[in-house]
């Protein structure tokens, strides 16, 4: 039989696709022209080795495009199995027949968890169950590690810890050893093996058969980079294969022996270096793959160019006549960065929108695809919803983690409940999601929820479920309400472990059963609770957590962070409908699937690359002593990854100068990239056309900075009376008039408001009332005492937290003694106290009746029959050129009603003190700020009668004023309050828009 032309040479054969070339397709197109020739079987008959599954996907779609529309039976294609990235390989035949099965990754990491547990003590630390699985997972990865690089660790450990090293270095080597002689005996226990031993076992045995024995046909492995012992030696056998051979990805062939002799670990081709030696081929000795001779210099040229840019540091020195050289080449830098451009952008958010807009352009033009690499799978999924905008569903390869998904939110949320049952925000959520049913139908839980949310669940979280109830119950009508909190409240308590820690186990059942209960309607059936994806993981995981009886007791906060933490490492991906010509791809598979265009992103250190990996058991010297890989090997592949990308057709790199709010940096191989080119005299083009695009993408057209509001309604709609304090706010913001008064807009508290000074204020108040009503002539002995438990309890039912209590117990002492002494003083002469009375008169103002109306806080009438008016204030007075000037005329305007009669009850008094009472609790705990008195002289204090006269006087003027329809509620007409004094309503009127951009007027 007519053996294939690449088979021609004698063995081992290697070759290498340039990373400038598509790999599948040029493989594939090198199988068909090479076995057609030999027979109509001879393909069929042929069995190519991948690294991923993917990757045999991506070639099995290679094979079928170069069959140019006719039939053809492509090779078996098996994935070898990448050890790093956790890829199985294929078990061919009886291999496998004797190897124990391999332990289940979820039960691995619950039984190293529990094995970490037992051994904590070795630490001399405790260890919470989330901490327990974090250390788990650190001490599993050293396991991997050793097995995929076939190291013994049993009995090394002693000799690598001198006794002069620090005491933790001894303490982990004792852990370590007790741990690694543990694990393989509780491994045969159970009958299994570790995954990582069992794939090295496969590779080892499957290198002896094929060395001995190979397969008839023609055998190829292709674009693995052989990280591995166990995949080097399978690798050589196969290159030495009568009929094998190795397809290398993106050997470089043209770096000088100088530098080759320099290549380490994190060089793009530190791992092809290694693999090599291994297997004692010689650089020169691995061919070209016969499809990838290319005629084109320029396209060769970037390779080249992107090579040389990523050359070991220590052969840097002669770049200038490396630069030379590519200019002096007939191709010369700039045609070799043809088809490169470089996108900079703002934010990690401007990053998608580029990337989406860029992968949409790419639709545009028939038949061409586009694919988006990045390791930064939050970036991916930015990129993946800003698509959704334009109905386009990329195929991703990265999935998401189970706690991003619909399942996994709803298990965070009543995890967060059984922490803090009563947390406004994790019910809110709980009441939102999708799933929710709660065993009522959809219209009557939405109209129950939001009842629940605006009368019970905004403001001041409720100190416990009875408050919440009696919230509802206060404001009548929420019967529905109450039926919805009582249903939550049995969930949420059924949540609760049986004392301080439970059995993760326990809480796993009882977590699962919460879920049901949210997701059930009134006949139980929790309808897609369990499906898709999604829900498929979260049962297994649940179910795994609920069968394991040996993780160790945890607290229902430590239950939460060790579910999250097993949430994140699970990985649902979704499937479904997909663009057939977009893609999303980790850096693996780019290695071997390409697109017209690719995207590069996440060109940002500490994104691609990562930063080493940090070994809590292990320094780097004794990695070394060890032989295992040092943790810049991960630089290395990934930086050839990068070298692959770089080099296609036509690629757009994305860099973001700010990641989380803070400037980032740019990854080293586009600085180096960059820096190659400045020194040639070239600039990396730039695409600002594209960035351009994506920021007015959602800008609406030019903005515009917004005026000074002033909306003008009719005068039948204007309000034809209003409260001292409104009037207060009319003379500062008008638009919060037409806002609150006019339109009826009123701020909803957010969802487990922290207590402010508006609460304390209610508090002081309420105390105040309940205080005087109790005594209204004398006082008890222990008034201090009395006022304090007053404002404490008023406190309490505001919602301050117990904490908090605690804090504000000592400025309510102090604020006691100083409110009993001042109470003492002012009842000295018998003058009658009435609290929080409400009163109005009638103005006549512009021909057009006026109602003026005020709820005093404190009104005394003393034995001379004038009329004292207080106010109770928990922060600043307003001062006294504030109430001259208007700003202020809560009080002048009170007294105005007092003196007119206008307090049911009361007689008109004349103006007496009009004083503020600042009650504070600290240094000092209390003063009388008196604004205006009988008699003074206007200086330091005004005089009540010519103030309230002058404030009625500017109360007319201002009603007057608006009385006009051509006179609009302008937004802060007083603007020295902008900072001081803020308003619901500043958003609505854009205020710090016109503000800032000098559109305020001359006011």
């Amino acid at each position: 039989m007519t053996r294939p032309g690449f088979l021609d040479g004698p063995a081992p054969r290697w070759f290498t696709i340039p990373a400038h070339r598509p790999f599948v397709n040029d493989l594939a197109r090198g199988l068909v022209d090479a076995l057609a020739p030999v027979g109509p079987e001879a393909l069929s008959q042929a069995s190519v080795l991948v690294p991923t599954r993917r990757g045999a996907r991506a070639l099995a779609a290679a094979f079928v495009a170069a069959a140019d529309s006719g039939a053809i039976l492509p090779p078996q294609m098996r994935p070898l199995g990448d050890l790093d990235e956790g890829e199985p390989p294929f078990e061919p035949g009886d291999i496998a027949l004797d190897l124990p099965a391999a332990i289940d990754p979820l039960a691995r990491r619950f039984e190293l968890t529990r094995l970490v547990t037992a051994e904590a003590w070795r630490l001399d630390r405790e260890l919470t169950a989330a901490g327990a699985l974090e250390l788990a997972d650190a001490l599993g990865g050293l396991i991997d590690s050793a097995q995929i690089e076939e190291i013994e660790l049993a009995g090394r450990l002693e000799s690598l810890v001198a006794a002069d090293l620090a005491e933790h270095w001894q303490v982990s080597r004792r852990f370590l050893d007790a741990a690694i002689a543990a694990w393989p005996r509780r491994l045969a226990e159970l009958g299994v093996v570790d995954v990582s031993e069992r794939r090295v076992a496969l590779l080892r045995r499957l290198a002896e058969r094929w060395a001995e024995a190979p397969p008839e046909g023609v055998l190829v492995a292709a674009g693995s980079t052989g990280t591995a012992p166990a995949t080097r030696a399978l690798l050589a056998a196969i290159a030495a294969a009568p009929q094998g051979c190795v397809v290398l990805p993106g050997l470089d062939q043209g770096l000088d022996e100088a530098a080759w002799a320099e290549v380490g670990e994190q060089h793009p081709q530190g791992a092809l270096k290694r693999l090599l030696q291994a297997a004692g081929v010689e650089r020169r000795r691995v061919a070209e793959w016969p499809a990838s001779f290319d005629l084109d210099a320029a396209r060769g040229a970037r390779q080249r160019i992107v090579n040389e840019a990523l050359r070991p540091a220590d052969r840097t020195s002669d770049w200038l006549q490396v630069i030379e050289a590519l200019k002096a080449r007939t191709e010369g830098v700039a045609a070799g960065l043809g088809g490169l451009s470089l996108i900079a952008a703002r934010t990690e958010e401007e990053a998608a929108t580029a990337a989406a807009l860029l992968l949409r352009e790419a639709l545009e033009t028939p038949d061409k695809t586009a694919a988006l690499v990045c390791p930064d799978q939050a970036l991916a999924r930015r990129v993946s919803a800003k698509l959704s905008r334009w109905g386009v569903v990329p195929d991703s390869s990265a999935g998401e983690s189970l706690a991003g998904c619909r399942t996994g939110v709803l298990a965070s949320l009543l995890a967060r409940l059984a922490v803090d049952p009563l947390d406004p925000v994790a019910l809110l959520g709980v009441l939102k999601h999708p799933d929710a049913r709660l065993g009522l139908r959809p219209d009557r839980l939405a109209r129950a929820a939001e009842q629940l949310e605006r009368r019970g669940l905004r403001g001041a979280r409720p100190r416990d479920w009875a408050q919440l109830a009696a919230r509802l119950a206060a404001k009548g009508g929420a019967e529905a309400a109450l039926d919805l909190a009582r249903r939550l409240q049995a969930i949420v308590e059924a949540l609760a472990a049986s004392g301080p820690a439970d059995a993760p186990a326990a809480a796993a059942r009882r977590l699962a059963a919460a879920m049901e209960a949210v997701a059930a309607d009134a006949a139980g059936d929790t309808g897609e609770l369990w499906a898709g994806p999604g829900g498929e993981a979260m049962a297994r995981l649940l179910a795994a957590l609920i069968a394991d009886q040996g993780l160790p007791p945890a607290t229902p906060r430590g239950f939460a962070e060790l579910f999250a933490g097993l949430m994140e490492g699970e990985s649902v991906r979704s499937g479904g409908a997909t663009h057939p010509r977009l893609r999303i791809l980790g850096a693996i598979e780019a290695r071997l699937v390409r697109a017209d265009r690719l995207i590069v992103a996440g060109l940002e250190e500490g994104v691609w690359p990562r930063p080493a990996p940090l070994d809590p058991f292990l320094s780097r010297p004794m990695r070394r002593e060890l032989g295992l890989p040092s943790p810049e090997r991960r630089i290395g592949l990934s930086a050839h990854d990068f070298a692959q990308a770089a080099c296609a057709p036509e690629v757009i790199l994305v860099h973001t100068e700010r990641r989380e709010g803070a400037p980032s940096v740019k990854s080293r191989w586009l600085w180096r990239l960059e820096t190659l080119a400045r020194g040639a005299g070239v600039e990396i083009p730039g695409r600002p056309d594209l960035l351009a695009l994506a920021r007015a993408l959602d800008a609406g057209g030019r903005p515009e900075p917004a005026g000074r509001p002033s909306p003008r309604p009719r005068l039948e709609d204007r309000p034809k009376g209003l409260f001292v304090t409104r009037v207060e706010a009319l003379t500062r913001d008008p638009y919060q008039v037409w806002a609150r008064d006019i339109l009826g807009l009123r701020a909803l508290d957010r969802p487990d408001q922290a207590l402010d000074a508006r609460a304390r204020g209610t508090a002081i108040h309420r105390a105040f009332e309940a205080f005087s009503t109790r005594w209204p002539a004398a006082l008890p002995p222990d008034a201090a005492a009395q006022f304090e438990a007053l404002y404490l309890s008023a406190l309490r039912e505001e919602g301050l937290a117990d904490e908090a209590l605690a804090r504000e117990a000592a400025l309510a002492r102090e604020a006691a003694r100083w409110v009993a002494e001042m109470e003492a003083r002012r009842r000295a002469d018998g003058r009658a106290i009435h609290v929080e009375r409400e009163g109005c008169t009638t103005l006549t103002v512009a021909g057009q009746p006026f109602v003026l109306s005020a709820k005093a806080d404190r009104i005394e009438i003393g034995p001379d029959g004038l009329g004292h008016i207080l106010d109770y204030k928990t922060g600043h007075a307003p001062s006294r050129k504030m109430v001259e000037f208007g700003f202020s005329p809560q009080l002048t305007l009170t007294a105005a009603i007092l003196a007119r009669g206008g307090f049911q009850g009361l007689p008109a008094a004349e103006p007496g003190e009009l004083t503020y009472l600042e009650v504070t609790g600290r240094r000092p705990a209390g003063r009388e700020e008196v604004r205006a008195a009988p008699g003074a002289d206007g200086k330091k204090v005004l005089e009540s009668r010519a103030a309230v006269e002058e404030a009625l006087a500017g109360l007319e003027r201002l009603v007057t004023h608006y009385a006009c329809e051509g006179h609009g509620y302008t937004s802060r007409t007083a603007p020295q309050f902008v900072r001081t004094y803020i308003s619901d309503y500043d958003h609505l009127a854009r205020v710090f828009e016109w503000s800032t951009s000098g559109e305020g007027g001359e006011e």
